[in-house]
């Protein structure tokens, strides 16, 4: 049973009225990322997000 020192440290990176993009500081140091689109949430590590970014800038 968690006592609730170990749940992660969550901030967010920007939201719209359908979308939003957290960070999730991990108990164990490690920082995920996180994107909410409707009813579906896709999960990124740091590496991830930053191969996502660049993805991202590429579409514009």
């Amino acid at each position: 049973m968690s006592n609730g020192n170990h749940e992660p440290k969550t901030q967010t990176i920007a939201e719209t009225e359908n979308f939003l993009a957290w960070s999730a500081e991990e108990p164990d140091g490690e920082v995920t990322y996180h994107i909410e689109l409707n009813n579906v949430t896709i999960h990124f590590f740091t590496e991830e997000w930053r191969e996502f970014l660049e993805l991202v800038r590429g579409l514009g």
